[in-house]
């Protein structure tokens, strides 16, 4: 029966992957996959003997031995576990997405675009490639990755150019998320974990970081896609009075969910609901203010006639959503049978060791360089899940921090193998294979670059 889960499962990506040749949207079979697979492990839950604990990250003594009742009741609740845990990540994402088209309902966007002075296509390369990085470490990668995209629409009006600053965006945008304890759901994951502290992981993990960005920016500003300068339109549209106020106070009500949930202790997307509130309310003073003016100016009808908050939420990528749903969903499926579990530790035990010494305990650095590659194509989320029930070393150690970089970063390999990638392929409508082929080697030197980096400051430091 496992066998035939991962069969599905393969298939489920293949036809996600294949997405432009089948003509389906990548949604489909991920939500298909999703009630596919649990739907086979509740009929055959009494020939399974492996059972993962997602809470306490470890197999299940004699699951084997467990009455039929006793099973399924067990399934249902990590079922609900895993829904749980998946909703906390969608919901984040839907109070974020709807702010930020809250702020381009007020075009908000246009005060940043107005900052970006040069038309020179390299410079704006290094511009978003550092804002990406260094913002997705504030307010997360998948936060910093729709703010960036919905700026750059705003800028380059040539879609295949676009494509490209996209990709670039995705590296830098995950780079800078694994360095900060709240820029990646893995690195959260760890921090939360008590498996590493803030101060440890910036000073480990800063520097190999802005390597795995630098050097795929670097190589990309030699690319012809970033030759010369970007067509503008001179149209300059009417600066909006309330598009500053806006952008500064969406951009800050962003910022401001790190700070609850380390005040409160609360998940991030009770701040996240907060922010959206305050965000929403002054959207909706401003927007009455806004249509008493229109009235006389006879403004579109769009604005006229819906709320910011309703028109924000007209404009959210819910296809993104669905389809986020369904993967997670479907990888927690194999990882409620200790298919992930089993497959880490096949590596940790099968995998020639390459000479670490950490804590008294030989750990394989290959096996945590497969664990990023592995982050591409599966998810990083469950696999960090694994390897906190995998490894015992103590807090700080710097098989943690590895961890968290390979994780964090790895997944800018594919297309799908990131939130901040997952968000940008449903704005953009980028190709799986089109990234394949012109952004996964950037991501993959980048990947190996500061992979290098991190050892020799393990080395020297």
């Amino acid at each position: 029966m496992e066998t035939l889960l991962v069969v599905i499962f393969v298939i489920g990506y293949l036809a996600i992957t294949l997405e432009h040749n089948l003509k389906i949207d990548k949604l489909i079979p991920a939500l298909a996959m999703m009630a596919i697979l649990w739907a086979l492990m509740a009929f055959g839950i009494d020939g399974f003997t492996n059972w993962f604990d997602s809470g306490n990250h470890e197999l299940l003594e004699n699951f084997g031995a467990f009455g039929h009742e006793e099973k399924m009741e067990l399934m249902e609740e990590t079922l609900l576990h895993h829904l749980g845990k998946t909703a906390e990540i969608l919901v984040f994402l839907l109070g974020a997405m709807t702010i930020v088209e809250i702020i381009d309902y007020f075009d908000g966007f246009a005060t940043i675009k107005s900052f970006v002075k040069t038309r020179s296509k390299k410079k704006i390369l290094w511009i978003f490639s550092f804002l990406a990085f260094i913002l997705s470490a504030i307010i997360d990668n998948l936060t910093a990755t729709i703010v960036l995209i919905s700026i750059l629409q705003k800028i380059v009006k040539d879609r295949d150019v676009r494509l490209w600053y996209a990709g670039l965006i995705i590296i830098a945008a995950n780079a800078g998320g694994a360095w900060s304890p709240i820029g990646d759901v893995t690195t959260t994951m760890l921090w939360i974990g008590n498996k590493v502290s803030t101060a440890m992981l910036i000073e480990h993990l800063l520097v190999p970081s802005l390597v795995c960005m630098l050097l795929p920016s670097f190589i990309a500003s030699f690319l012809p896609a970033f030759k010369g300068e970007i067509d503008t339109d001179e149209e300059d549209s009417v600066d909006s009075k309330y598009g500053p106020r806006m952008l500064y106070l969406g951009l800050g009500a962003i910022v401001f969910v790190p700070i609850f949930k380390t005040v409160t202790h609360l998940p991030p997307y009770v701040g996240m609901m907060l922010s959206l509130a305050v965000v929403a309310t002054f959207a909706e003073i401003y927007s009455n203010k806004k249509i008493a003016i229109s009235s006389v100016n006879q403004e579109s009808d769009e604005h006229a006639h819906h709320s910011p908050v309703h028109s924000a939420l007209t404009k959210i990528e819910l296809p993104s959503i669905l389809f986020f749903l369904g993967i997670l969903m479907a990888v927690a499926a194999l990882e409620s049978l200790g298919l992930l579990f089993n497959f880490a530790e096949g590596l940790k035990q099968g995998m020639p060791l390459m000479g670490t010494e950490m804590a008294g305990t030989r750990v394989s650095d290959l096996v945590v360089i497969l664990l990023g590659v592995g982050s591409a194509v599966i998810d990083n989320v469950p696999l960090v899940a694994a390897s906190l029930g995998m490894f015992s070393e103590p807090l700080d150690d710097q098989l943690w921090h590895f961890i968290a970089y390979s994780a964090g970063t790895g997944g800018s390999m594919l297309i799908i193998g990131s939130a901040a990638g997952v968000v940008a392929m449903g704005m953009e409508k980028i190709d799986f294979f089109w990234y394949l082929k012109k952004i996964s080697w950037l991501a993959f030197m980048g990947f190996i670059a500061g992979a290098i980096c991190f050892m020799v400051m393990r080395y020297l430091f």
